[in-house]
């Protein structure tokens, strides 16, 4: 049995409230924890694969496309590959999301 813990990975990224720690990374795709603090989010962006977002903590808004829309906890959004998206708090608490990449890009 292989097992992680998200408190005991070294950050990815740790920049003006962003915290991500990679939790599986294999050929088959990516599992990423990140968390943003209170009003930051991620720069918009693609990827050229899928990316499946599950909201763990919080109302985090997610944008795919040109659709944004807030997510409660317990959400998952699907977002196609090439197609831009982003991640945003406008919360005063923080939002935790498991990112998942299928395939691994």
């Amino acid at each position: 049995m292989i097992t992680r813990n998200v408190e005991t990975l070294d950050s990815l990224m740790n920049d003006k409230g962003i915290t991500a720690h990679r939790l599986y990374d294999m050929e088959e795709g990516q599992i990423i924890h990140l968390q943003l603090d209170a009003w930051c989010h991620l720069t918009p962006h693609t990827t050229p694969v899928n990316v499946v977002f599950y909201i763990l903590e919080g109302e985090p808004t997610i944008e795919i496309g040109d659709e944004r829309k807030p997510c409660p906890a317990g959400t998952l959004v699907e977002s196609p590959k090439d197609i831009i998206h982003c991640i945003y708090n406008y919360t005063e608490s923080p939002v935790r999301v498991l990112i998942m990449k299928l395939p691994r890009p």
